[in-house]
Formats: structure tokens, sequence, C-alpha cells
């Protein structure tokens, strides 16, 4: 009888527990499990995380896949007050901010969170609309502090960098004007940034202050796949996305960046996700839960990533993770 070796050219691994670091195509045999496995190549896919506290919609996201952190939103009749925090398993009660809000936007990490803009909690979700807010505030992991004030009242823009180095992308100014214009945060103040070529709002962001990126978005009546990069100063034109769409979520780098979610006028809601390269999107898995004004990671990466609440509808405390294509443990199974 053939032996492994002879057809393979090497022995099986005696192992007592499954290699740290193993390469695609390690075989080995697990003597604490009694199994034989190997390493293979998995696709890109979501799947399923802890539920939140609190179902709600139009939030902002920050963090990573196991440090993340959601804050505020709107759910049912009221805004939530509280963020919450992910340890990669379970969402647990957060810091209080000081003005409840929604349609804001966020970015930084769990523990050097930024929020800012949004509509006030006491705002209807449908029938009048409100002109925004300027307010902005940062998160130590604990509390929530007030910070600089947007020049302008605003909402629902685009959102990237870190809490001493944000961006802030379009939205919308006044009561329903879209706003083109970009703002720059450096920890304590907003200054002005480059100018979008197509204004829009609920897009997605990913990137930093000097190479950030946004794409998607609503451009009344319909939505934008449209992609834009920044330089620290210009906006200028880079791949569409193959799903346009707005209520979209993002996180990653200019040049790796990932896209999910989102709604299409007379379509509904979408669970699409797609990856940037720098030039061209790619249409990956999709999100198990299709969604629009949900959060995600922003601090996350097309490898590892986070996606959370938003409205399926109805509003949903659903958390999915994202895990990038690459090297997977296997399971020899015989039947």
């Amino acid at each position: 009888m053939a032996e492994y070796k002879g057809i393979k050219g090497f022995k099986v691994q005696y192992l007592s527990a499954d290699p740290s670091n193993p390469i695609i195509g390690q075989t080995w045999y697990n003597s604490t499990s009694k199994d034989l496995k190997f390493t293979g190549f998995a696709a890109a896919s979501w799947a399923t995380g802890g539920n939140m506290g609190t179902a709600r919609r139009a939030l902002a996201g920050a963090g990573t896949q196991t440090a993340g952190l959601g804050v505020s939103g709107y759910s049912t009749y009221q805004s939530p007050i509280g963020s919450e925090e992910y340890d990669g398993s379970t969402w647990t009660a957060g810091g209080n901010l000081g003005a409840a809000r929604y349609e804001l936007s966020g970015t930084g990490t769990q523990t050097a969170g930024l929020a800012w803009s949004g509509l006030p909690s006491t705002s209807p979700p449908v029938g009048i609309s409100f002109a925004g807010m300027t307010n902005t505030e940062e998160y130590d992991g604990t509390s929530w502090t007030a910070g600089g004030a947007l020049p302008a009242v605003n909402r629902s823009s685009a959102a990237t960098g870190v809490q001493t180095a944000a961006l802030s992308a379009g939205g919308i100014t006044g009561l329903t004007t879209l706003k083109s214009t970009s703002e720059e945060y450096d920890g304590s103040a907003w200054t002005g940034g480059g100018t979008l070529a197509t204004a829009r709002r609920t897009a997605g962001g990913a990137g930093t202050q000097t190479a950030g990126l946004a794409f998607g978005g609503v451009t009344p009546p319909t939505v934008t796949g449209a992609t834009e990069e920044y330089d620290g100063s210009t906006w200028t034109t880079g791949g569409t996305m193959n799903t346009a769409r707005g209520g979209i979520a993002g996180n990653g780098l200019q040049t790796a960046a990932l896209g999910f979610g989102g709604y299409f006028p007379g379509s509904g809601e979408t669970g699409a996700t797609e990856e940037y390269d720098g030039s061209t999107w790619t249409t990956v898995n999709s999100l198990s839960t299709a969604r629009k004004g949900l959060g995600g990671s922003k601090a996350g990466s097309t490898t590892s990533s986070l996606a959370f609440g938003g409205t399926t509808p109805p509003i949903t405390n659903a958390t999915e993770e994202w895990t990038g294509a690459g090297p997977a443990t296997k399971t020899v199974t015989v039947s």
C-alpha cells in the first residue's frame, strides 16, 4: 500500500497541538484531538458575531474587530445616548455622549474615538428636516468630552482618520443642501480641506487624513458608486464601485479599503461587500444581513473588520465579523 510519504514526499507531522503559524499545504496529525489536519485556502467571508445591547441605525463606528466601538444612533422613538464596546465576542455599555444624536460620523479606536455632527435625539426621524449639529466629542475608552466644533452644521458625512487627525467629507449642511467640502481635525480644531467633485451624503470613508477615500453615497434622487481619493489637499477620481449605494460603511486604507452594506432606491437594502486596491473595486462575499445606516470598525482592514447595527428593516442589533482570504486550518473527514 502506498504511504503518504511516498505520494507527497514528506511525513505527516505528529503534534500535540496545532501549529501557531501553519503554511498552505502543511499537514499534521493532532494527537490531542485525534484529527488529521491541513492548511488550505479560505475565501473572504462574514461570520456572525455577538449582538449589540441596543438595536440602532444611523450610528457611528470606530475601533477594530476585537475592540470595536458603536456610537449613539437612532432606535425606535429616541436616540440612545450611550456607546457600546465590543471585545471580539460581546458588546458592553460604554460611556454616554454629552449630546445624543443620529446620522453622526465617527472614527478612531475604542480608546481614542471621535464623533461629530448629526441630528439631536429630539429630532423625529421623518417628516421634519433639521439642520444638524456642530458638536464634536472625544472618547478615551471611558468618557466622552467636548472637542472643537465644526465650522458649520453638518450630518451624514464620510469619516476616516484618527482622533488627532480625522477627515470629514461631504454630508448635508443646512436643512437639505448636499455638501461637497471636507474638513480636517487636528485633535482640537476643524479646518477646511479639499472639495469633492461629487457632493454626497452617507458615503463610506477609509484611509487617513492625508490619504483618504470617499465612496458611494446619496446624490438625490439616486445614489452613486463614485470614488474619490484625497492627498491632504485635493480630491481626485478613483475607481467606480460595482454596486452604487448610499448608507454604506467602510474602513481600511486608500489602497486597501472595504465597503459594505447600504441601499439603492427602489431595490432596498444590500449586503454587497467590495474591496478596493487603490484603483479597482472587486465584489466579494456579501453580509449575511443586508442593511443600511450601519456602523463599521473604522480602524479595521480588508483582512479583519466589523459591521454592526443598521436597518434591514427593522432596526437591527446584529453584528458580523469579516475575515479576509488566506490560510485556514481544516480537518480531514472520512465518511
